[in-house]
């Protein structure tokens, strides 16, 4: 039987859960500044995140590892000033909570009050447990995840497919339902087998966001750079280009930096 889509003001961590339990796909995409967060959440989309990929498509460092809490809050409280809809997600950046839970919380608590932010989001399953409990314990919403960690790229040497392995397959289901237990609201699944990823989000209650983790989960989420087409040279087999703005942009910027070569721009109406 079929659910009527209901009519969300505001997207919350309840709003999510509902959103699974009726069979509504979940909407996610980054933004890491006002202005692309306030088309973002125009348009539509439940979950901005604030993640920690704005070392990558914002500051051009090769891994998400080099920006720092600092730099999160600044992008983060960018975002929230520009929404009025969406949640918004913010991630908590490396270093700053996988070996302590007391540092975790501090960085958990700085980045809700100083961005405004909804929610935190950690990477990482048993081993960062303690850290999310004591995140939780201070009511602050926890968004977790598995499969593809890009904070830990240098412990597995490669953005290959995660989990193909059994072993590892099984470990990811442990985790997953050891996150729904501790009480995260929702866990990001990153670059596993659609199959697979199927299988966590029927086994547990929370729901699953997928990037590279197949149709069989209950949303997506993507790096917007990448979904726009900003980034011309990332071309992963689950992206899909719904703009080719790299090449839009070039002309336009050429034709401007033309226009004024050429004494066309300002014209007679374009000057007071």
């Amino acid at each position: 039987m079929s659910v009527a889509k209901k009519d969300y003001k505001r997207i919350t961590t309840k709003s999510l859960i509902e959103m699974k339990s009726n069979g509504e796909k979940i909407s996610m995409l980054t933004a890491y500044d006002f202005t692309m967060a306030k088309i973002v959440d125009t348009a539509g989309v439940d979950v901005i995140l604030v993640g920690d990929s704005a070392s990558n498509v914002m500051a051009g460092h090769e891994t998400t590892l080099p920006i720092t809490l600092d730099q999160m809050i600044y992008h983060a409280s960018s975002v929230v000033r520009a929404v009025e809809r969406a949640l918004v997600v913010v991630d908590l950046p490396f270093g700053s909570y996988q070996s302590d839970p007391k540092e975790a919380l501090r960085s958990a608590i700085r980045i809700m009050k100083e961005s405004g932010g909804h929610a935190v989001k950690l990477e990482g399953g048993k081993e960062i447990k303690e850290s999310i409990k004591k995140i939780l314990n201070a009511g602050i919403p926890v968004m977790g995840h598995l499969g593809l960690t890009p904070q830990s790229i240098y412990k597995f040497g490669t953005y290959s497919v995660r989990a193909k392995e059994d072993q590892e397959a099984e470990k990811l289901i442990e985790d997953a339902k050891l996150l729904e237990k501790v009480g995260c609201f929702a866990v990001v699944l990153e670059k596993i087998p659609a199959d697979l990823a199927k299988k966590v989000a029927d086994s547990i209650s929370i729901p699953v966001i997928g990037i590279g983790a197949g149709g069989g989960v209950d949303g997506q989420v993507l790096v917007i750079h990448d979904m726009l087409g900003m980034n011309n040279e990332f071309s992963p087999r689950f992206l899909r280009r719904y703009l080719n703005l790299y090449e839009e942009m070039t002309k336009a910027i050429g034709q401007y930096a033309a226009d004024v070569k050429s004494s066309d721009f300002p014209n007679s109406s374009e000057q007071y």
